[in-house]
C-alpha cells in the first residue's frame, strides 16, 4: 500500500490537499491539462507576474508544488495531484477517487444515453479536466445565462468539498427530471451558516485557489449562498441537499431549468427578434428573400434527420399547435411553469433555423469556390462565430464539422477561424465531436503529435 494512503485521513483536521507528496515528480503530471491551466490563467490575469515563472514555480505559487523546509525536500502536493496528474496516479495515494457523469434517458428508469468515468481511459481523468467536460454537458440542456451560472456553482462546490479518501467518489447525474451533483463527504459546519455564507470551513483550500484564480470559484464561503440567491431566476423549485452517513456523502439536486409561463410572450418575440437578426447579419440583406425561403420550405437537415422530435404531433412547423400558430403554442401550459412540448420544440425549432442559415451560407460558399483560395473560403464559412459570440452548441459544432471537411486544422486555426479560445474549443466541443465520431484525429496514434489536426469523419 502506498505510503501516503494511511496518512490521508490521519490529517484529518488539517489542511489534507496541502500535503507533500515528497516522492512525486513533475513528471506525474498531464502536461496538457497544465498548459490548458496556464493559458486561462494567462487570459484570465494576462498581467500577472506568475505568468513569466518556470512551470515548477508556477504550480508552487499556486499550491500544486511543496516544499519540506525542515528537510529540503518537495513534491507535488495532494491538492497538484488531483488537479493535474492522471488516474492511475491519483488513485495510488487516494485508492477510493473516482469521477462520473452520466445522463439518464428521458422517461426510463434504467439505461444511459451518455457516461463517462475517470477510469475509461479517454481522457487524463483529473478534476480540472473533470470539471470543464462535465459543464460542456452540462451547458448542452440549459437555455439561460443563470441557469449555466447555478450549475457549474453546483459542479465546483462538489469538486472543492469533497473528501477524497472517502468511498463513493464524485458523481453527475442529468435525469429527465433533475440535475444531481453527489461528492463525498459532508459539510464541515451547520449547513444553516454555509447557506448565510458567513463562515468558510474549506476542506481543499488549495484546490479552491487554484479555480479561484482562473475564476470559477467567488470567494471562500459564498458558493452555497450564490446557489440559493440565484435559484429563483433559474430554478422552479428550492435547491435540495442533503447529507449521508456510511459513507459520508453530500447530495444536491436541482430541479429542471424552465422558462416561466408568464414569459412566454416575451421568449417567442425575442427568438423570433434573434433569427432575423442572425439572418440579417450573416447573409446580409441582399439575400434576405432568399435565407427566408429556406428556412420557410425546406426543413433542415438535422430538422429531418437526426431530430424526429420536430416529425411527430409537436412539430414546429406542421401541427396546429405549432410556435407561429397564435394562442394555442406556448400558452396552454395553464400558468404552469413548466415548460410545454411545443415551448421545447420553439427552442429547438430555433437552433435548426440557424443551422439552416449556416447550411445555406456555406452551399453559398461552396457554389462559389471558383476563384477563392481553401483559406479564404474557411475564413468566410467561419463568419457566424465571429460575429456571434454566443452560439447555441448545436450550430458551433456543425460549424465545426464542416470547417475541417475542407481541410485537416489543428486547433490554434479552429480558435484563429472561430475566435475562441483553444481551450474552450478543446472542452467543450472537440472532445465531445470525437467521442460521437463527427470529427477525428490527424494522428490517432499520436494525440501528442506535433503536426495533430481535425477532419471531418467521413473524409
Amino acid at each position: 500500500m502506498n505510503k501516503y494512503t494511511n496518512s490521508f485521513h490521519e490529517r484529518a483536521n488539517a489542511m489534507a490537499d496541502s500535503l507533500i507528496l515528497e516522492h512525486y515528480s513533475l513528471s506525474e503530471l498531464n502536461f496538457e491539462t497544465v498548459s490548458h491551466y496556464r493559458e486561462r490563467f494567462a487570459r484570465v490575469k494576462p498581467g500577472h507576474p506568475w505568468n513569466g515563472l518556470e512551470t515548477k514555480e508556477f504550480l508552487y505559487k499556486i499550491g500544486a508544488w511543496g516544499k519540506l523546509r525542515d528537510s529540503s525536500k518537495e513534491g507535488l502536493t495532494l491538492a497538484g495531484l488531483l488537479m493535474f496528474s492522471e488516474e492511475r496516479i491519483i488513485t495510488e495515494v487516494l485508492p477510493q477517487y473516482f469521477l462520473e457523469y452520466r445522463e439518464h434517458a428521458d422517461g426510463e428508469a434504467a439505461g444511459w444515453t451518455k457516461r463517462f468515468t475517470s477510469q475509461d481511459g479517454t481522457w487524463s481523468g483529473n478534476i480540472y479536466d473533470f470539471y470543464f467536460r462535465v459543464l460542456a454537458e452540462l451547458e448542452r440542456h440549459v437555455w439561460t445565462d443563470e441557469g449555466r451560472a447555478l450549475l457549474g456553482e453546483a459542479l465546483v462546490n462538489a469538486i472543492v468539498h469533497a473528501d477524497y479518501g472517502e468511498e463513493g467518489g464524485i458523481t453527475v447525474e442529468k435525469e429527465d427530471s433533475s440535475f444531481r451533483f453527489a461528492n463525498p463527504g459532508r459539510f464541515r459546519i451547520p449547513i444553516e451558516a454555509a447557506m448565510a455564507g458567513h463562515t468558510s470551513n474549506l476542506r481543499n483550500p488549495n484546490i479552491f485557489k487554484m479555480f479561484l484564480l482562473i475564476d470559477v470559484c467567488k470567494r471562500a464561503g459564498s458558493g452555497l449562498k450564490r446557489m440559493l440567491d440565484m435559484q429563483e431566476q433559474a430554478l422552479v423549485c428550492p435547491v435540495d441537499i442533503s447529507q449521508q452517513t456510511n459513507p459520508d456523502r453530500t447530495i444536491v439536486v436541482l430541479c429542471p431549468l424552465r422558462f416561466p409561463a408568464d414569459t412566454s410572450e416575451t421568449i417567442e418575440t425575442e427568438l423570433d427578434e434573434r433569427l432575423q437578426q442572425t439572418e440579417l447579419e450573416w447573409m446580409g440583406s441582399d439575400n434576405r428573400q432568399e435565407t427566408e425561403s429556406f428556412v420557410t420550405n425546406e426543413l433542415s437537415s438535422v430538422n429531418t434527420d437526426t431530430n424526429p422530435v420536430n416529425n411527430g404531433e409537436n412539430s414546429v412547423n406542421i401541427t396546429k399547435n405549432s410556435v407561429n400558430s397564435g394562442p394555442s403554442s406556448v400558452k396552454n401550459d395553464f400558468g404552469s411553469v413548466n415548460r410545454t412540448p411545443d415551448s421545447i420544440n420553439k427552442e429547438l425549432g430555433f437552433v435548426n433555423s440557424l443551422l439552416s442559415s449556416v447550411n445555406n451560407d456555406i452551399r453559398m460558399h461552396d457554389s462559389n469556390e471558383k476563384g477563392e483560395t481553401i483559406d479564404e473560403r474557411l475564413w468566410k464559412m467561419a463568419e457566424l462565430a465571429r460575429r456571434k459570440k454566443r452560439l447555441a452548441p448545436a450550430v458551433m459544432e456543425q460549424l465545426i464539422v464542416r470547417l475541417c471537411r475542407e481541410r485537416p486544422l489543428r486547433l490554434k486555426e479552429l480558435a484563429e477561424l472561430l475566435e475562441r479560445t483553444p481551450d474552450g474549443l478543446r472542452n467543450n466541443y472537440l472532445g465531445k465531436l470525437l467521442d460521437e465520431g463527427k470529427i477525428r484525429l490527424k494522428y490517432p496514434d499520436q494525440p501528442n503529435h506535433p503536426r495533430q489536426a481535425y477532419m471531418a469523419a467521413d473524409e
